[in-house]
């Protein structure tokens, strides 16, 4: 006699935010956590599966930092432009995880399709303006240059290794473009999760607040341009 296979699998997996926020992965929404979770859990999540030659790994966080900062150097961005910057890997305080990049597309359909998801949440959350052909090429541009810097300066990878072992071809940055937010930290040196965090929430902080005064402005500006009827 032929049994059909029953899914029992419990439709639900919740995470516990520090805020005591409930967020279930399978049926996420966009107001299951606070800014101050996405920046604590982005802190705590390392870069290159936790690899370094410092004391300590690279945060999310940091790394969100740096190819914002990358963007900057080459372009002006709008508040809402440079807040897809920051959040380009929020996803990832939501998973819990940073996967390393080339082990993503074996991880299945509907990993890569629940990680797109959650993006979509930090988008819709922070109401980040759409990608367009030339602004993801240079996001994926800064993002690929961040990548190979901190192989070369954090993880230790040397030039050599990095185009023939992981197939970076970019050269990495000499001098690093973030400015330490303690002058005990060397260059590229991987930042404290508590220093991380605070990097990156005073950053969020002031993007959304810029956000909110460019929209105000704009609106502004489009009520003074109106006919006015008497």
């Amino acid at each position: 006699m032929k049994h059909e296979h029953v899914d029992t699998a419990p439709q639900r997996a919740f995470i516990l935010f520090r805020s005591g926020h409930k967020f279930n992965l399978l049926d996420p929404t966009p107001d299951s956590w606070t800014d101050e979770d996405l920046a604590y859990n982005l802190a705590r999540i390392p870069r290159w599966a936790g690899a370094t030659k410092w004391k300590r790994p690279l945060s999310v966080a940091q790394h969100s930092l740096l190819v914002l900062r990358i963007v900057e150097m080459q372009q002006q961005l709008t508040a809402r432009e440079a807040l897809r910057e920051l959040g380009h890997d929020g996803s990832e305080a939501l998973l819990g995880w940073d996967p390393t990049g080339p082990l993503k597309p074996h991880l299945g359909g509907a990993f890569l399709a629940l990680d797109e998801k959650l993006q979509g949440l930090i988008d819709v959350r922070y109401r980040l303006p759409k990608w367009t052909t030339e602004t993801y090429r240079l996001h994926k541009a800064a993002d690929k240059l961040a990548a190979a810097s901190e192989a070369f300066h954090v993880v230790g990878w040397s030039r050599e290794e990095l185009r023939d072992t992981l197939g970076i071809i970019v050269p990495p940055l000499s001098i690093d473009p973030l400015t330490a937010p303690d002058p005990s930290f060397e260059p590229w040196e991987p930042w404290p999760a508590s220093v991380a965090e605070s990097m990156f929430l005073d950053r969020l902080y002031g993007l959304l607040d810029a956000a909110r005064c460019e929209e105000a402005h704009a609106a502004c500006d489009a009520s003074a341009s109106m006919p006015h009827h008497t």
